[in-house]
């Protein structure tokens, strides 16, 4: 099965989206198997990260600004503005695409990890996501 999801951003920082993922594997009817994620474009990311404690949020959040700074003028690439170049760091250096295995018919994230969209973007907006879920 394959399907889009699309997580609208409102700007910069982690989006969870763990629960839609989880709904499009119990309508695939899959016992056992791998969802695949892949994020359709270069300026965000996907990431599994504790979803408990926002804080953890929070300092990742600002450690990837701290290294890759928007605005930084070693960057030439800036047509969408000052945080143009710095998004697609960020994405190259994060992941867009993950997998997760399947059991029981439920994802096989730990009790603490949520699956979140990175919007490396200061303004956001719509993001697609790919999900396969196969056996």
């Amino acid at each position: 099965m394959v399907r889009q999801l699309v997580v609208n951003t409102s700007g910069q920082g982690l989006h969870e989206f763990t629960a839609e993922v989880e709904a499009a594997v119990r309508a695939s009817g899959i016992r056992e198997g791998l969802c695949t994620l892949f994020v359709r474009h270069t300026s965000a990311s996907l990431v599994i990260q504790e979803n408990a404690d926002p804080s953890a949020k929070r300092d990742l959040e600002r450690w990837l600004n701290r290294l890759v700074p928007d605005g930084d003028p070693f960057f030439t690439h800036d047509a969408e503005g000052p945080d143009d170049m710095p998004a697609h760091v960020k994405a190259a250096l994060t992941a867009t695409s993950l997998s997760i295995p399947v059991s029981g018919g439920k994802l096989a994230l730990g009790a603490w990890q949520g699956i979140y969209l990175w919007e490396h973007r200061r303004r956001g907006g719509r993001r697609e996501v790919v999900l396969h879920v196969g056996s």
